[in-house]
Order: structure tokens, then sequence, then C-alpha cells
């Protein structure tokens, strides 16, 4: 299957439930679901002979749990998870690795993706914070949302993560991770999440991606109340430009999300300037002073429904705040403590 952006995706038909898909010798592709628009994360399990490498794994909930198990029993034939690699510290991907932990699975992740993982599941909260609401209107979130959000419980990582025991295995750039038969390179990404691990096949043409890199979508960059003035933009932008140093038209990446897929150059060089094209209409836009509630028509070209907003919300923030951070764009607070941005 070809699309316009000279991507080739050899399996039309992801694996659904406890079926799984071999990709490539002794790598395995299985999903999860999960309970939001995009609805699905992809996991891999590398077959080291005695056990499984599995990398990702899904939310921490009831039918998550269940769907390993039938995994478990099934396709990897009885044998265990004796290690698990987190591409990166979102729930999606790393929601289940305690589960595995206690089960004799070692952890293996970046620093800063263990300890955003392990500082968030210990964060939990019945309503925003005060920090958090004042960001929020700083954004520009609309009223009507702001109230909502106010009142009610927020997303805590503790409700979908299970909970992380003390202990993991440092993974580094140009270190170099021996699973399912291959020497796998280490290359770190960002923007997306700090210190997201990609690895890099040296004996085939596999890569497997994490969300760094995905066929159809960019990952979500996002600014929060955490890290107010952080330019994700700026840093995703600088891996992806370095990260397309090391892509071949052959390699065959296994993505956290949708397909995996074949024509990285090709697709390095549209998300980068997908994001581009992105800011410069966001410049055109700020042609007066606009919060980053306003700019959703120039980033999005679609309508954001309630589901969506949140998310859009900050990255809409993130790409603001990277023109400011570039010097193509001021900011000012307004009497009512919305940021509100203008271009140069």
């Amino acid at each position: 299957m070809q699309n316009m952006s000279g991507i080739h995706t050899p399996f039309e038909t992801p694996p659904s439930g406890a079926e799984v898909i071999e990709v490539a010798e002794g790598v395995l592709w299985l999903r999860q679901p999960l309970p939001m628009k995009l609805d699905h994360v992809n996991i891999y399990a590398l077959d080291d002979g005695d056990g499984w490498t599995v990398v990702d794994t899904g939310f921490n909930t009831r039918k998550s749990c269940d769907l390993w198990e039938s995994v478990l029993d099934g396709p990897l034939a009885g044998k265990p998870v004796t290690r698990v690699i987190g591409t990166h510290h979102h729930p999606d991907h790393i929601g289940l690795a305690g589960w595995f932990q206690e089960r004799g699975a070692d952890l293996v992740m970046t620093r800063t993706g263990w300890l955003m993982a392990r500082m968030l599941q210990l964060d939990l909260q019945e309503l925003p914070t005060a920090q958090t609401v004042a960001y929020w209107k700083a954004c520009g979130m609309d009223p009507e949302e702001l109230a909502e959000r106010q009142a009610g419980r927020p997303f805590n990582f503790a409700d979908c993560v299970h909970p992380m025991p003390l202990g993991y295995q440092r993974i580094k750039q140009g270190d170099v991770i021996r699973a399912g038969g291959r020497d796998w390179d280490v290359h770190i990404g960002n923007g997306h999440a700090p210190e997201h691990a990609t690895l890099w096949s040296r004996d085939d043409n596999l890569v497997i991606a994490g969300d760094q890199i995905l066929p159809s979508i960019s990952p979500n960059l996002g600014v929060y109340a955490t890290e107010p003035e952080a330019d994700p933009v700026g840093d995703w932008l600088e891996a992806c430009e370095r990260l397309s140093g090391l892509a071949r038209e052959d390699h065959f990446v296994l993505g956290g999300h949708k397909l995996p897929f074949t024509g990285l150059p090709a697709r390095m060089h549209n998300l980068i300037e997908n994001h581009h094209s992105a800011l410069e209409r966001l410049h055109r836009h700020l042609d007066s002073p606009k919060s980053a509630g306003e700019c959703f028509a120039p980033l999005f070209k679609r309508k954001i429904g309630g589901g969506e907003y949140g998310l859009a919300l900050v990255e809409s923030m993130a790409h603001c705040l990277h023109l400011w951070h570039a010097g193509r764009a001021t900011r000012e607070i307004s009497d009512d403590g919305v940021w509100l941005f203008r271009a140069i």
C-alpha cells in the first residue's frame, strides 16, 4: 500500500486481540487497545531464545492485562518476558512496565524517561493544582473548557500506570543492546518526550522508533505547566534533522502507532517540512496579538473536538513559544493573565 508521501506499508491489516504478526525473523508485532481517539499502541516482542524482550507495554487496565496473559500463553509460547524496553515515559508505552517487573523482568529506559515515569506515577491529584489552572489560563484556554476542567479530576499518570518498583537499567546515546538475535544502536530523540530511545539494528534494516517517527501522523509536541517555557518543537526538529542522517530507503520502521513502513528518508523530510510549514502559517496568523488558544486554525487546519482540545492547546503553545524562542515573535501578558504572541 503506497501513499503520496513515498511511504510503503507492507502490512495493510494490523494484528488484533491476542494475534501477532511476525514482521521479521524473531520480531513479533502486537497491539494493545487505548481508550482514546488514537485507539492503539504497537508493541514489539523480540525473541531472545529462552525469553522475550518486549518494547513498550500499553496501559495498565484489566483488559490490557488479560490480553497480555493470552499473548504470553499463546503466541509467546509460555516463555517469560525477561526484559522490557521503554522507548519513552508516556503511559501508553510504560503503563505495564511495573507489572512485568513484578514478574521478574528488567526495565530498560533512558534516565530521563525513567525519572519522568517514576515522578509522575507518584503524583496523584483529585483536582488540578493552582499552577496548572494558571497555566491553562495563560494559554488562553476556552472559558467553558477551563471551568469544566477546574471542577473535575485531572488526568493522573497513576490511573493507567502500574506501580513502578525502584530500579532500572539505563540506556543512552551510543549504547548497543542485544535483543532478538540482533545488535541495536541506541539513538536518542527529543521533543515528543525527553530522551526518547530509538533502536536501529546493525544486522538488518529494522528500526524501532516508538513515537519519535510515525508514518502518517506527527507526535504531539506539547508545553505543560511543569516547564512552561520549554521548546519541544525546537528539540524535535533538531532530533529529526539528526536522525534523518541515519535514514536509508530500505529501513523498515516499527513505530509506536499506525503501520510499519519503509521510505524513511522521505518521511523524515516530510515531518521536518510539515512543521516548518505550520510555523510559517502560524507566523502569518500572528499579525496581531493572539493567545495559543486562538491559533488552532493555522496549525491543525481542521476543527478540534473536545477530546482533542487539551493536546491541541499545549501543542499550539509549543509552536507559539518556538517562534518566541527563535526571535520571530514577541509575547506579553495581558491584564487577565493570558500570554499574547505577535509576529516580528
